[in-house]
């Protein structure tokens, strides 16, 4: 499988003025070949192909007195700036025709000098890594890296980012095998959630810890600094570097907190199961900030491709399953709850339940059973997992959420 690394360069200032001519030429050859293919698509001409760009935006543009500065820098990132554009397309024409799962991809964008992230991307032919733990990138030199941990095998492919701070990366793809861990009898139902993030339902839970509103204050100090300086300016640019380094170091400790979470759930447990839950549709709620600074769905992912990884069952449960309604002891549905009620009484045994703990034992039995059918989630022609037979959930309580009410079943922990 496919591991990415990231590891954060120090380039001096003839190897910044060398990527930042990198980054510029791979913007010039997207935009330049982007705007061929529209102008054909307007005109009722065919699709341009990419030897065709390669050709005339390329080999041809070097040539000219207008764009021969794209021979100063290396060939493979340009060429590598056009795949990546026919990987736009591609994935745009698979949303179209239903290939493509999930959230619908738009057409590739025109992209500008102005963004603060810019990058790069090469193959094996334009970079290597040397001895002295150094980083030679084609026609910009030795990249001095700070390397956090050992490469598992030789990179395939690398990226150099630059941030919205003025930070460089090198984010390098590995090919490696899978590293299974040995096998353990304790299988684990993950209930997300705000006042906790996670329930877990052997009776452990993870403290949210709210990086972003731990850092609002801070934030909105320098937002008001911001926006005193005047537009254009130099100390504007630097009052904007001070707002993009304290949303990095939020998202930085966000990651953190997420890997050392996800790592520790995959080891304990053999199997783990997680509700599907619409964050794309909670993030427009009223709840929509303490939605972002949970960060479910980059957590989601870290479990899913960590538990391939390490040889762990990992499975999602229909978002459409009501979890916070069902009794885990008798499966008594007792019906819906408002979030203010953090315990309840099931009317058919009387237990007095928890309930973000009950609703995790619920996803886990869930997960359980979807395992031992062997069949994964079915999605419907809208692309809307197929509600589950055993427990049918009530009209207007799966989907997206009505306008500023979150629903019961899409919320179980909040």
């Amino acid at each position: 499988m496919q591991l990415r690394y990231n590891y954060r360069a120090y380039p001096n200032a003839q190897q910044r003025r060398a990527l930042a001519r990198a980054f510029g030429c791979a913007r010039v050859v997207w935009n330049d070949c982007l705007r061929d293919r529209k102008q054909a698509h307007a005109a009722g001409l065919p699709y341009v192909k990419s030897a065709d760009l390669s050709r005339l935006r390329i080999t041809q543009a070097k040539c000219t007195e207008e764009r021969a500065w794209l021979a100063d820098v290396s060939a493979v990132v340009l060429q590598q700036s056009l795949r990546d554009l026919d990987t736009a397309y591609k994935n745009f024409f698979d949303s179209l025709t239903g290939k493509r799962q999930g959230r619908k991809a738009g057409p590739p964008r025109y992209k500008s000098k102005k963004d603060a992230r810019q990058s790069i991307r090469l193959n094996t032919n334009a970079f290597s890594l040397r001895d002295n733990g150094a980083v030679y990138v084609a026609k910009v030199g030795n990249l001095k890296v700070r390397w956090s941990r050992r490469l598992p095998a030789a990179p395939t492919s690398l990226t150099v980012t630059k941030d919205s701070c003025g930070r460089y990366f090198l984010s390098f793809v590995v090919d490696t095998d899978p590293d299974i861990l040995p096998e353990v009898e304790a299988e684990s139902g993950v209930d997300l959630g705000l006042s906790a993030f996670a329930v877990l339902s052997d009776g452990r839970k993870i403290d949210s810890p709210r990086f972003l509103r731990r850092a609002e204050r801070k934030l909105k100090r320098l937002g008001r600094e911001l926006s005193r300086k005047v537009k254009g300016s130099n100390n504007r640019a630097k009052a904007r570097i001070k707002v993009a380094r304290q949303h990095a170091r939020v998202a930085n400790q966000r990651r953190d907190f997420h890997h050392k979470a996800s790592t520790q759930i995959i080891r304990d447990n053999q199997a783990v199961f997680v509700e599907d839950l619409a964050v794309s549709g909670l993030g427009r709620t009223r709840l929509a900030k303490s939605v972002h600074d949970a960060g479910w769905s980059a957590f989601v992912g870290m479990l899913e491709y960590k538990a391939a990884l390490h040889g762990r069952t990992f499975a999602k449960v229909d978002r459409a399953f009501p979890s916070s309604q069902v009794c885990s002891a008798c499966e008594f549905r007792d019906g819906p709850k408002p979030l203010h009620v953090r315990q309840w009484t099931c009317r058919g045994c009387g237990i007095v339940h928890d309930r973000d703990h009950n609703a995790a034992r619920n996803v886990l039995f869930e997960g359980r059973r979807i395992v031992a059918a062997g069949r994964a989630e079915t999605l419907n022609a809208c692309g809307v997992p197929v509600r589950r037979a055993r427990v049918p959930a009530q009209r207007g309580e799966a989907g997206s959420p009505r306008k500023g009410q979150p629903t019961q079943a899409g919320m179980p922990g909040l």
